[in-house]
């Protein structure tokens, strides 16, 4: 490929032929504190800027011509093997878009929410509800119906559109809801219906800008509680061109890809529900993620590419004797940090396989840094790769502020046309991630290596990360309190082989030693999905807090760290 189409080296000279101030080497300028991206897209895949652009329409103009759209396949059951081709894949949309504009009433900036696993009709719903301008907002089907009631409100939610199993926990909300699939149910209206019923030339053309909102998508964020993070159609359009340019410099264009990130996250939706159909890939889609169902897909399916997290690559290394993965070419590591052993130990294992990792949040549309070169990535194991085109970084000294140059470890601050407009109805939340200057404050500690390479150290944030979902502390914590024999409480995050972090609450007791570690870990877990379960108590007499009240939670850490270490 050559660099007009693929990448180019950022050069960083400053106009009026002035000696630069950036080093070539590090992207960092040392007069402005800021660092670069050393990549730059070619020619033919800049960001497309025409303001009238919406995604649904850009990644429809990126399918396989109509000469080859009926043969290509876009989806792939792993249960039942059923196909979807491109060119059905597109009629579904259209559709669908028909369906929900003329029989059902939503219009433009209606917010339609789903709640559903992976299925092969859930990029059809995505793409559709973005084409007629309304906004998509997700949720995890393991959520309780207390949790999507809130969201539901939070969001606006003018429809909903439910997997049959999931359709009880929205009934209390008494939004009208759509199921999936097909209903014995003569008063349930499908999904499948819609679009077979509908006539896809009447897919409505509505006007809309890139500037205009396209998703909500509901993350712990940068500070703590559940907020929704308003993305725009610039944002995913931005994205989804960078998720193409990844795809042709990793010569990863007619790879067959294998789906069990859930599409309600960010990953998954930006990979899965759109961008990777502006490739024109095959992804294989698993309705849930099992291990074993996961191994016997890449083998039936000959998949060549997995975008996974670390649990699943921990599996990989543990537990996959005597099967055949030599179709596998590619592995990417996100929404959670991959361990500089396990990534050693993979590449050791499955020597021709090229394992990268990327970092990024739901608040920059998924995606910050990434590995370019496999052989960098190889030679460094504990970093996130290099900032992708249109990124800047700086590194922000935690007690003075300033910007900190290469080795300093500090808050990453990041800057790209995928940073989110903001979260909704919370201007002090989206005041204290996004400055006045557009810089997204992500709360993680980090530093750039001499060639522009980022390393996340830790998280100044205190979210927990457990197999790739965030959890608040200050939501446990909010429900420990609501126990009328608990008088205070503080949860922190635990290493975990398995699931990366575990929530461990530490708690205090009023006056009852009778409280135990189950009846607590069991008053949390009829309350949360299970991935924000309590797994561990330790019972203490006073919660440490500074002098403004605020939880120490890093002594709490330490204390865990030293009692684990004498077992």
């Amino acid at each position: 490929m050559s660099t007009e189409d693929g990448w180019i080296a950022h050069e960083g000279v400053e106009s009026g032929g002035t000696k630069p101030s950036q080093d070539q080497r590090s992207g960092y300028c040392s007069r402005r504190g800021i660092y670069h991206s050393l990549l730059q897209l070619g020619e033919h895949n800049q960001i497309p800027t025409r303001p009238d652009l919406d995604i649904a329409s850009f990644v429809l103009s990126q399918f396989p011509h109509s000469d080859h759209a009926g043969s290509r396949v876009a989806l792939i059951d792993s249960v039942t093997s059923r196909q979807i081709t491109y060119a059905q894949l597109r009629q579904s949309i259209k559709s669908l878009a028909a369906g929900l504009y003329h029989g059902v009433g939503i219009r433009k900036d209606d917010v339609v929410f789903v709640l559903s696993p992976n299925s092969l009709l859930y990029p059809t719903i995505c793409l559709a509800v973005l084409s007629i301008g309304a906004v998509l907002t997700t949720a995890n089907p393991l959520n309780t119906a207390s949790e999507i009631a809130k969201q539901v409100l939070d969001s606006g939610t003018k429809l909903a559109i439910s997997a049959p199993e999931e359709v009880h926990k929205l009934v209390p909300t008494g939004v009208p809801t759509l199921i999936t699939t097909r209903s014995t149910d003569e008063n349930s209206l499908s999904v499948e219906e819609l679009i077979e019923g509908s006539d896809p030339l009447q897919a409505p053309k509505v006007q809309f800008l890139q500037t205009e909102t396209a998703a909500v998508l509901y993350s712990s964020g940068t500070t703590g509680v559940s907020k929704g993070v308003i993305l725009t159609h610039e944002n995913f359009i931005s994205i989804l061109t960078l998720l193409k340019w990844t795809a042709q410099v990793t010569s990863s264009e007619d790879d067959v890809y294998l789906c069990f990130i859930p599409m309600f996250h960010i990953y998954g939706l930006a990979f899965f529900g759109l961008g990777l159909f502006c490739v024109g890939a095959t992804i294989v889609l698993m309705p849930k993620f099992d291990f074993q169902a996961m191994l016997d897909a890449i083998k039936m399916h000959q998949v060549s590419n997995i975008p996974a997290v670390p649990p699943v690559i921990l599996g990989l290394v543990k537990y996959t004797s005597n099967r055949d993965l030599s179709s596998l070419r590619r592995v990417t590591s996100g929404a959670a940090p991959l361990s500089k052993e396990v990534a050693e130990k993979f590449r050791e294992k499955y020597p021709w396989v090229e394992l990268r990792q990327g970092y990024g949040l739901t608040e920059s549309c998924g995606a910050t840094s990434f590995f370019v070169l496999h052989d960098q990535a190889k030679a460094l194991p504990g970093s996130v790769g290099q900032l992708l085109p249109s990124f800047s970084a700086k590194v922000i000294d935690v007690e003075t502020g300033l910007p900190l140059p290469t080795y300093r470890e500090g808050e990453l601050w990041i800057k790209s046309p995928t940073v989110m407009k903001s979260y909704l109805g919370n201007d002090e939340a989206t005041a204290a991630t996004i400055d006045s200057e557009g810089w997204l404050h992500t709360g993680d500690l980090c530093y750039f290596d001499q060639d522009g390479c980022l390393y996340i150290v830790d998280r100044i944030k205190e979210l927990i990360k457990h197999n790739g979902y965030q959890v608040a502390p200050a939501e446990l914590e909010a429900l420990l309190l609501s126990h009328p024999k608990i008088l205070d409480a503080a949860v922190i995050p635990v290493e975990d082989e398995e699931a990366g972090q575990i929530p461990m609450a530490y708690v205090v007791r009023a006056n009852d030693f009778d409280l135990t570690e189950d009846q607590i870990i069991q008053f949390i877990a009829g309350q949360v999905a299970p991935y924000k379960k309590v797994r561990k108590v330790g019972f203490i007499n006073a919660i440490p807090r500074s002098a403004a009240g605020k939880i120490l939670r890093k002594q709490l850490v330490n204390q865990t760290q030293l009692s684990l270490s004498k077992l």
